[in-house]
């Protein structure tokens, strides 16, 4: 049986990832020479403050009642717009500068967030804990792959800019 302790810790450390999560993103999208590379990480600090927001909520209700509410839905993202700043991004920064690391480090991030809340998800007893963490990190993986798709292809164009392909 899990104890009250253990699921507040997870709580906390799922907190501090998204915090650092909006800061990085937000200081990011401050640094951003680029306005659509700025609008995309402007628009993840956003999302990382609406995780923040429902783990804060879910933190409350577990303290006071034991139990955490029903989960939500991944909210619906514009994919024509989504469509529109990738295609941006990919033709305005520079595939090795700044904008791009920090992409690359991105998904570091999305990848910690997505490991802890898969794994809380599995380990859960309570329905809507379990219901709240695979939300998450449903979430996480719509950003992990809006990164994972800007970095592979900025990867590409490095590598054809610089004839680094062995044929």
């Amino acid at each position: 049986m899990e104890t009250k302790n253990s699921v507040i810790e997870v709580l906390k450390t799922a907190i501090l990832i998204e915090r650092r999560g909006k800061a990085f993103y937000a200081q990011a999208a401050r640094q951003s020479k680029n306005d659509a590379t700025r609008q995309i990480f402007e628009m993840m600090a956003e999302e990382e403050n609406a995780h923040i927001a429902f783990l804060e909520e879910q933190f409350r209700n577990y303290m006071a009642n034991n139990e955490f509410t029903a989960g939500q839905s991944v909210p619906e993202e514009d994919d024509t717009e989504v469509e529109n700043l990738i295609g941006q991004v990919k033709n305005e920064i520079d595939a090795a500068g700044f904008e791009a690391a920090a992409i690359s480090a991105a998904i570091d991030f999305e990848n910690r967030a997505i490991e802890l809340y898969s794994k809380r998800a599995a380990e859960a007893s309570d329905e809507n804990e379990k219901a709240a963490y695979k939300m998450l990190a449903d979430w996480e993986k719509t950003h992990h792959h809006l990164l994972y798709r800007l970095n592979e292809d900025l990867k590409e164009r490095i590598w054809n800019d610089n004839n680094f392909w062995p044929f």
